[in-house]
């Protein structure tokens, strides 16, 4: 039996593979694209063909991912700069309560496991963004970064 929470708005390309546990809607998923277990892409997302999106990933409302992408285990997407449950006045927020902030994530970007991406930011084709990192600035095609805040340790050939 399968255990997946697939939306009927839900776009696959061919040959995409969807492991158990998954929750998907209004999301958009390039041909042969893998998708492991515990992973949820909400509505508005985009990820090209050919990528990896390894288990327990959160990708939020308002990421764009190209082509030939990997992302690493339990990599989260941060899409609102000052998250809140409620209004000044203790109402529940609602949709029309806050904004999107976009994050785009270039062709043959590598985002390490635990990685925390903030919005905003625009990952530049061919980067490598290590393991654990915080990204909370755009990050050049073809540079390396790590750390909190991730910061560039060097840049490489397009590969």
């Amino acid at each position: 039996m399968k255990h997946q929470n697939i939306a009927d708005d839900v776009v696959l390309g061919e040959g995409v593979k969807i492991f158990d546990f998954v929750n998907l809607y209004g999301c958009v998923i390039g041909d042969r694209t893998k998708v492991g277990a515990f992973v949820e892409i909400q509505k508005g997302v985009k990820i090209g063909i050919d990528c990896k999106v390894s288990s327990h990933t959160f990708i939020c409302e308002g990421v764009e991912i190209g082509n030939g992408v990997f992302i690493g285990h339990n990599v989260s997407f941060i899409n609102d700069k000052y998250p809140q449950a409620v209004n000044s006045d203790g109402r529940m927020q609602t949709d029309s309560d806050w904004n999107v902030v976009p994050i785009k994530v270039g062709d043959r970007v590598s985002i390490g496991t635990s990685a925390t991406i903030m919005c905003g930011v625009d990952i530049g084709e061919g980067a490598i963004v290590g393991a654990g990192s915080v990204v909370t600035r755009d990050v050049p095609k073809c540079a390396i970064v790590a750390g909190n805040p991730a910061k560039v340790l060097r840049m490489q050939p397009l590969q």
